[in-house]
């Protein structure tokens, strides 16, 4: 089994690198190259908040939506980029509000 892979910043790749994760830090321009990378080598790909942003919206849907491999968005440490609130997004779906 491979390792996961975590695309984000210099600063929380030391700390994932730690945890046993391969890094990959795209330059602008190159985010969705490497989520497309990721996704082919490894069972895990964690994306940062940050560089999901500026990843292809679709590209970014199509990963999350697959099967294999889980494709997640973790948090932005410096707190730039805020994460969607899922139970707003999930209660509006129900219809519990507008």
């Amino acid at each position: 089994m491979t390792a996961p892979v975590y695309i984000g910043d210099e600063v929380s790749a030391a700390g994932w690198r730690l945890a046993g994760a391969r890094i990959a830090m795209p330059g602008p321009g190159e985010e969705t190259a490497a989520l497309a990378a990721a996704r082919a080598r490894a069972p895990l790909v964690l994306v940062s908040a940050a560089v999901a942003a500026r990843m292809d919206a679709e590209a970014l849907a199509a990963a999350g939506s697959a099967l294999a491999p889980m494709v997640l968005v973790v948090p932005d440490p410096q707190g730039e980029v805020m994460m969607p609130d899922l139970a707003a997004r999930l209660r509006s779906q129900l219809g519990l509000e507008p």
